[in-house]
């Protein structure tokens, strides 16, 4: 791929409707410092400096897919309480569209705090509710991601699984469904709960221990040819076009069923992988959706991967630093 052909994908980026599907939350973050033992227990005093919220979950894949110059319809439910105006004051700090979000007086909205010193995580605190939606919310939640798939020219659809009860058997089944009967690439990023329900889609992306839970596999990470064996068996029963497996320090996976690529890891100073997926698979979803092929896609999500690892928040990706280094890493090849 030569610098003009990649400049003019990363620009075509602009022209793609992405609807994702999946568990938003509020990433709240209290910044301070760790510096003597608690009088009254064994434990650190944590002195606050500041407080920040961030969109986090699926909202986090809305803000790398929007920070990659494409337009995301963001579909979730959220709680009826005061953290969920909290994550519709965020979504409208970045003029991101809200059509997609329902609010429901059933669950609460996920909250996951983490307070950091030195750039280090020193505890994180979850508020969340998991229990899967209820029926009539389910229903009404179906009904209205089909409206946005009718209502908008879709060029890709993602499943983003936090696991929280958003995304439910039935949902997958009926917006699968309808969206292949449209044509439109369905991409997956997985949970345990719904792993096996993930049927007839065009992209999915575990990591590599999600992958043996999910497959009951026994395999070291290392093992590329007995990961390539396991990837075929997988794809064949489950109908899956292309599978990639992210490998951490090993970098990504990715199988056509009938080949494979292995990408290796760019040697980075890593501060917190925390948000990687969630790059890996917005930047995997526009480049299948501009035609890039099972390897460039692989290669350019691994990039972006290890970009955002550098940040010790969770980050959208920066598309300009993803440019120049997809850039230089062609010219290499």
């Amino acid at each position: 791929m030569n610098k003009s052909e990649l400049n003019r994908i990363f620009e075509s980026f602009s022209d793609y409707n992405i609807l994702i599907i999946g568990d938003v939350m509020v990433d709240a973050y209290a910044w301070g410092e760790v510096d003597r033992i608690s009088p009254e227990a064994p434990v650190p005093i944590f002195s606050c400096s500041s407080r920040e919220n961030r969109l986090g979950g699926a909202a986090n894949v809305a803000l790398n897919i929007k920070s990659l110059g494409a337009n995301p319809i963001l579909c979730s439910v959220i709680g009826d309480d005061d953290r969920g105006k909290d994550f519709i004051k965020l979504l409208s700090e970045i003029q991101q569209e809200q059509s997609g979000i329902v609010v429901s007086s059933h669950r609460r909205t996920t909250v996951k705090t983490r307070f950091i010193s030195n750039n280090q995580h020193v505890i994180r605190i979850d508020e969340e509710d998991t229990h899967e939606l209820a029926d009539e919310t389910e229903l009404e939640f179906i009904d209205h991601i089909k409206s946005l798939l009718e209502k908008h020219e879709i060029h890709a659809v993602v499943f983003e699984d936090y696991d929280k009860g958003v995304i439910t058997k039935n949902l997958i089944e009926e917006i699968t469904d309808f969206a292949n009967q449209k044509n439109i690439p369905i991409l997956v990023d997985p949970k345990k709960r719904h792993y096996s329900d993930y049927k007839n889609v065009t992209l999915f992306k575990p990591n590599f221990k999600e992958f043996l839970e999910g497959s009951n596999l026994s395999l070291e990470k290392g093992d590329i040819e007995g990961l390539f064996r396991a990837a075929k068996q997988f794809q064949s029963e489950m109908g899956v076009d292309k599978l990639l497996i992210t490998l951490s320090e090993l970098g990504v996976f990715i199988s056509n069923e009938n080949t494979y690529e292995h990408i290796p890891a760019v040697v980075r100073k890593i501060a917190d992988v925390s948000g990687a997926g969630d790059t890996v698979i917005s930047v995997a979803t526009l480049c299948l959706a501009a035609g890039m092929n099972a390897a460039e896609i692989a290669a350019i999500s691994n990039l972006a991967g290890g970009i955002v690892c550098e940040i010790p928040v969770v980050v959208p990706i920066d598309k300009e630093q993803l440019l120049e280094e997809s850039l230089k890493l062609f010219a290499m090849a």
